[in-house]
């Protein structure tokens, strides 16, 4: 295993998660295999930064950052890389708790001195109690977890996916940080794949890299009750259009869209045929999820060619920033 130092960074940005917070940070504090530190960077909200600080004040392996670039996700996993101390950085989501060998088995993918980031698996906590019955779990990716059509156990990828993932600091050195942009922004229209973007930058300047995801690395990831509606998920794939259009401008559609070709061509044709089947057989929510698939694939669609039109245009742009070294203080 690999013996380097991890820093582990929660971004997090309304106090309605407080309590999610909380449990993210004690999940980090409780891994069979100890981060050199955790680090919270709060996004432009002073009341979260001082009741988070006060939290925290007597506790020397969690620190309280203020976001240093502009709102969104990206700019504030930006400034947790540039505090972290740790040679890995790894990233968890602030309403997401870590099983407690997550950060061994990412440690374990770095034995390889070419692996420069290590994903894991993100599993849903339905606020219901359970998965609605039309919700195809080939779509999974609308509510930040592991969607079905992933290869299981420790394998190469593409890229890893951002609210459980981790990178060597050298990565950053290479590729420059988040692109900001293009990444989520609070609870404002749900843009994604800045991890993307900036896994196949990565493999750009370095092309020996190797990133993988390891599905024993788990997280287990709160779905709110808003988040299972027809409309959120409708609304998460346009999005996911609009965002991997921006990605295929800024790197090529031959990568933009690697991955996204064999799912569409593969793995959604087969969840049709499932859902068809268990709608021919009686079983709940069949017809939903096939109709679901459907519409989540015309609704990205839609999407994509509508960030297309406006990336030619000029309408859309992101930049990519480079990181300053860790901090020691």
């Amino acid at each position: 295993m690999s013996d380097l130092d991890v820093s582990v960074v929660i971004c997090v940005y309304t106090e309605d998660r407080w309590e999610d917070i909380l449990a993210a940070v004690a999940s980090v504090r409780a891994q069979s295999r100890p981060a050199l530190e955790t680090l919270l960077v709060v996004d432009h909200n002073p009341s979260l930064l001082e009741r988070l600080s006060k939290e925290y004040k007597e506790v020397d392996d969690v620190r309280v950052l203020a976001n240093a670039g502009p709102r969104g996700l990206s700019a504030g996993r930006n400034t947790g890389i540039a505090a972290a101390r740790g040679e890995v950085i790894a990233f968890l989501d602030d309403d997401a708790v870590a099983e407690r060998d997550w950060l061994r088995r990412f440690a374990e993918g770095y034995a390889d001195p070419r692996v420069m980031a290590v994903g894991g698996r993100t599993m849903p906590i339905w606020s219901s109690g359970r998965r609605p019955a039309w919700f195809p779990e080939e779509f999974d990716w609308v509510v930040g977890c592991t969607y079905k059509g992933l290869p299981p156990g420790r394998v190469r990828v593409r890229n890893v996916l951002g609210g459980n993932a981790s990178f060597r600091r050298t990565a950053f050195d290479a590729a420059g940080g988040f692109a900001t942009g293009i990444g989520r922004d609070g609870d404002k229209r749900p843009l994604g794949c800045e991890e993307t973007e900036l896994c196949i930058r990565l493999t750009r300047a370095r092309p020996d890299a190797v990133l993988l995801i390891d599905d024993r690395a788990v997280i287990h990831h709160r779905v709110p009750e808003a988040r299972e509606h027809f409309g959120y998920f409708r609304t998460r794939a346009y999005a996911e259009g609009l965002s991997k259009a921006l990605v295929a401008r800024s790197v090529g559609a031959d990568k933009g869209l690697e991955s996204e070709r064999r799912y569409t061509t593969r793995v959604l044709p087969a969840g049709v045929a499932r859902g068809l089947l268990d709608a021919v057989l009686a079983r709940p929510g069949g017809a939903g999820r096939a109709g679901a698939i459907v519409a989540g694939v015309l609704t990205a669609a839609g999407g994509y060619v509508v960030g297309s039109v406006r990336a030619r245009r000029g309408g859309a742009t992101f930049s990519v920033v480079e990181i300053e070294g860790g901090s020691d203080d």
